[in-house]
């Protein structure tokens, strides 16, 4: 990254005024007076700054794969991040370090990866948006999370004015959140992912791809094989992008996996009881992190439920709240509402949600 004190090229001119609905994967989202793109970081850092200097909220996208944004759209400017590689920057005779733009979407950086022989993120096939979103979410699939291959994060620091490049302990990684997550205060330009080389994946911990694969979990299979299960998998809950398949207008999961103290998993266990035993595994310091999917199936939602106001759970997976084409943000937060109240009368536990939101609430 080039020194950010000497002024760089702005980002391209603004954008006819647009409903950001065309650039989520929910397809939802009011308007934008302005929408810019930029293609590299300088641009990127430009228009941050630019904003700040004229006192505007910016809102950032990328892929928008992981936002839900209300029907009134944004007061200010949005940022289409769009730039684009990935590069080998250190190089060993077993790992590699590749940096990553942004813009990058996260599925292309992954099929590089495997085709070039890197292990490390082939559970993650099939993730829509950006490379540079991941590590915000901490995106993890299929016994992967980036956090476990995430070298730095360069990163426009709004209160500094200045570029840094943010180690793992930094960026503060705990499941599906970051330090980046609910603050405006970084915008990511690049990731550096640390990769292993070799043909074979990692360890497959979880069970249903061991199950997908024939193999026993811990052991390895060839990337391609890894890569190309996960995306089967994927795509037969609607996980997978379909511009036909309305299961796939969505943001993925909608609620994160509770987490739960030991207490509080007995009070859930009891309160299960003439169901079943919850799903669950078992956390550091006691803690036992809980399927949402199920708590939201046992309380009565289960797939397909919904349709008012053209919103409703995907019929292929319980934890994708989807539009059915004529929805709004407000019926689809009104379902997620509904959800999440339900399960805590049910059961006592609390649903999060994972996306973020952006102006609106749920």
């Amino acid at each position: 990254m080039p020194d950010v004190s000497h002024e760089p090229p702005t980002a391209a001119g603004p954008l006819a005024p647009r409903a950001l609905a065309d650039f989520t994967t929910l397809r939802l989202g009011g308007p934008a007076s302005q929408v810019h793109t930029a293609e590299d970081p300088e641009q990127i850092v430009h228009f941050v700054r630019a904003a700040a200097r004229d006192g505007v909220p910016a809102l950032i996208l990328a892929g928008g794969s992981n936002v839900v944004i209300g029907d009134a759209g944004v007061p200010g400017p949005v940022l289409l991040i769009r730039s684009r590689g990935a590069e080998v920057v250190s190089s060993t005779q077993t790992e590699v370090i590749v940096r990553v733009a942004a813009g990058e979407p996260w599925d292309d950086f992954v099929a590089t990866a495997v085709d070039a022989g890197w292990s490390g993120v082939e559970c993650l096939s099939g993730i829509p948006g950006s490379a540079g979103a991941t590590p915000i979410q901490n995106v993890g699939a299929y016994g992967q999370e980036v956090a476990e291959t995430i070298d730095s994060v360069e990163v426009y620091d709004r209160l500094d004015d200045a570029v840094h490049r943010m180690t793992p302990a930094e960026c503060r990684f705990a499941y599906r959140t970051s330090v980046f997550k609910h603050s405006d205060r970084w915008v990511v330009l690049s990731v550096d992912f640390r990769l292993g080389r070799s043909g074979e994946s990692t360890p497959v911990r979880y069970a249903e791809l061991a199950k997908a694969l024939a193999v026993a979990q811990g052991d390895r299979v060839p990337l391609a094989e890894a890569r190309a299960a996960v995306r089967a998998l994927r795509a037969g809950k609607g996980m997978v992008l379909d511009p036909v398949d309305h299961d796939t207008w969505s943001v993925g999961s909608f609620f994160t996996n509770p987490v739960l103290d030991a207490a509080a998993f007995e009070c859930l266990r009891t309160r299960a009881a003439g169901i079943a035993d919850p799903p669950s595994w078992p956390g550091p310091g006691g803690l036992v992190k809980v399927s949402a999917a199920w708590l939201i199936d046992k309380s009565g939602f289960t797939k397909g439920y919904g349709g008012r106001g053209g919103v409703a759970i995907s019929g292929k997976h319980t934890l994708a709240l989807t539009n059915r084409g004529p929805g709004s943000t407000a019926a689809l937060l009104d379902l997620a509402r509904e959800i999440r109240d339900g399960v805590h009368e049910r059961f006592g536990v609390t649903l999060h949600p994972e996306p973020v939101l952006v102006n609106c609430t749920l």
